[in-house]
């Protein structure tokens, strides 16, 4: 392993501290893949050698419909993506990058030993399916709104704290999570603002938003 991606690992521990609740023997198996955007990084029917860990970027899990038609399973940014196949013989899906990413990839069999024999890195594991269930619901939830401000409110509401969302992606990227056409999005935004029921900043690094 060379010491650039040594760096970028550890690089990657501090951005998402939750990486720390990883074994250390995992930590040092793990490996970097780069992908270009609309690169694959895995393909439906191939078998699972490795669990992956957005670092940053974003990979999409694409199906098919019974008509062709491509269809979004999961928007990873952040995190594991393609958790399932963990227990998957074959993947039931393919994995690309929606713009250029960098992956953590785990070899899957010591990942499967350690969920197996340590008790506090399977907490950390079925902690972090529970967050996941709990935000899927939540965007589920939040799709049956009609309302494009109605959706935008619970979105802050649901993801941000106390009223107050910074926001780290597109607007573009974020339209896309909420089924809505960034144009939508900026017309809805400015209304919320006009009508006082938001506030908007900018920050360095996020656009802060908080419900009035």
């Amino acid at each position: 392993m060379n010491q650039q991606f040594t760096h970028q690992r550890r690089c990657a521990t501090i951005v998402h501290p939750e990486l720390a609740g990883l074994p250390a023997a995992l930590h040092r198996q793990a490996s970097e893949i780069v992908a270009q955007a609309g690169e694959t990084v895995f393909r439906l029917g191939a078998h699972p050698q490795r669990v992956l860990w957005v670092v940053e970027g974003e990979v999409r899990l694409l199906g098919r419909s019974r008509g062709g038609a491509e269809i979004v399973l999961q928007r990873a940014r952040s995190g594991f993506v393609a958790e399932a196949s963990l227990e998957l013989l074959r993947y039931h899906c393919d994995a690309v990058a929606a713009v250029p990413s960098r992956l953590l990839a785990f070899p899957i069999e010591p990942f499967r030993q350690a969920l197996r024999h340590d008790e506090g890195f399977r907490r950390f594991w079925m902690l972090g399916l529970a967050r996941e269930v709990r935000l899927l619901r939540a965007r589920c939830e939040r799709l049956c709104l009609r309302s494009a401000a109605d959706r935008v409110v619970h979105y802050i509401e649901s993801e941000g704290c106390d009223g107050r969302l910074e926001l780290r992606r597109t607007r573009k990227a974020w339209a896309a999570e909420l089924g809505l056409t960034h144009e939508t999005l900026y017309r809805t935004l400015a209304g919320l603002r006009r009508a006082k029921r938001i506030s908007a900043a900018k920050s360095a690094r996020a656009l802060v938003l908080t419900l009035r």
